[in-house]
């Protein structure tokens, strides 16, 4: 059998797409959580709707982040790339939800959070290549 440079350093790399897949689902899995813990303070504190906007920035940063850190580091490499490829993903899903199924127009602004979007998971991609670096 044939052993590539790789694999004879004792690193395996994964496949880009189970890389993405994983930290797509991360992603979802943080903002699905934090959407939650949302809706209880919202629930049962005296906290406002009018400050909804701002938690739900925040919370799908959080997600974006940690999304591009896990492809990242799953990776093991061009992390930024793959981190925003992730970031990416994840903006056009929650894109064509809200537009087919709310109905939600596509406007100018919407190019922002694709590159918000694309820009945060890149960070995170980067980070966790480098604690990907750390761990060999």
């Amino acid at each position: 059998m044939v052993q590539t440079g790789n694999e004879r350093k004792g690193l395996i790399m994964r496949s880009t797409s189970a890389s993405v897949m994983t930290g797509l689902l991360f992603t979802f899995g943080l903002v699905l959580s934090g959407s939650l813990l949302t809706a209880m303070l919202l629930s049962f504190t005296e906290l406002r709707e009018s400050s909804l906007p701002y938690f739900t920035y925040a919370i799908n940063a959080l997600g974006l982040l940690v999304g591009g850190f896990v492809t990242g580091r799953r990776c093991g490499g061009r992390g930024w790339y793959y981190g925003g490829l992730t970031g990416s993903a994840y903006f056009i899903l929650v894109l064509l939800i809200g537009f087919l199924g709310f109905d939600a127009p596509m406007q100018l602004s919407t190019l922002f959070y694709l590159l918000g979007a694309f820009v945060v998971s890149a960070m995170g991609g980067v980070v966790g290549v480098n604690t990907a670096a750390e761990r060999r």
